[in-house]
């Protein structure tokens, strides 16, 4: 039996007091499979609408059409999959969104939902389509799309991401690129990208970096390279670097933490 708060809490979707006399639910109320302010289909909080359909989920199919998207969105996650196609092109990004969730990985349905006008049901479909599926995502208007994308696409076909306009991807794409594309990361205008590729690059490939810019990538480099080409690091504009360096050097020395004296004022 419901609470009296239970009971004043309980509200539809339109700020309406429910009325279990009202509810085409009677049969559940009967059998207690619902409760006011508890578990109710009708309710406007999508946790007491989930609450319902767990009690029922053979339920779900009779609300694909309600007017409250939540109810639609978590009547999504019960259905099966020949009810679930229906929600396809509903209006709410919400209610496809838990469909993208539940589609078979590699079905029909959810190929369908790569070009979505919502981001987040693509990101959801970038997240679960089988990697060699994504290849027509790579040039998705969305940054974070592209960037799950280049996390899961086969490694074979990251090399056409490489003029991504997007610096995180980019940055994705050196975490796992073959050594080809490293070698084109490395000159990356963006010094985070450049920053990713020299960490997985072999030490002799390098040598030709050692005046980048960005004192961070030298760092890098300076830590990777064998002991006889740190000569022309002794005299880096960055003293992290020739503390490195001298560390290397000369091993028995201790230095601070590289970054560890940036930014702090004296007090």
């Amino acid at each position: 039996m419901a609470t009296k708060m239970e009971i004043d809490e309980a509200l539809d979707w339109q700020g309406g007091l429910l009325d279990c006399t009202l509810c085409e639910q009677g049969a559940t109320l009967a059998e207690n499979r619902c409760r006011l302010g508890h578990a109710c289909v009708h309710d406007r909080y999508a946790r007491r609408i989930d609450r319902f359909f767990r009690w029922n989920p053979r339920l779900a199919a009779n609300y694909i059409t309600h007017s409250y998207f939540e109810v639609r969105a978590v009547a999504a996650k019960y259905l099966d999959i020949f009810h679930l196609q229906r929600l396809l092109h509903d209006p709410d990004e919400t209610v496809r969104q838990s469909v993208a969730l539940r589609l078979p990985a590699n079905s029909k349905q959810m190929k369908a939902l790569k070009s979505d006008p919502d981001r987040e049901v693509r990101i959801r479909v970038a997240q679960r389509l089988a990697p060699n599926e994504l290849t027509s995502m790579v040039k998705d208007s969305d940054y974070y799309v592209r960037q799950v994308v280049a996390r899961r696409l086969p490694q074979e076909k990251l090399a056409m991401m490489l003029n991504d306009v997007d610096p995180e991807v980019r940055k994705a794409l050196a975490r796992r690129i073959n050594l080809q594309g490293l070698l084109i990361l490395v000159q990356d205008s963006e010094a985070s990208v450049r920053l990713e590729a020299v960490l997985r690059l072999n030490a002799n490939y390098l040598k030709a970096f050692v005046k980048d810019p960005d004192w961070r990538i030298r760092y890098e480099i300076a830590s990777k390279l064998d002991k006889v080409h740190l000569e022309i690091f002794k005299n880096d504009p960055e003293l992290a670097v020739r503390e490195l360096v001298e560390q290397r050097l000369n091993p028995s020395l201790s230095f601070p933490t590289p970054g560890q004296n940036k930014g702090m004022g004296t007090n």
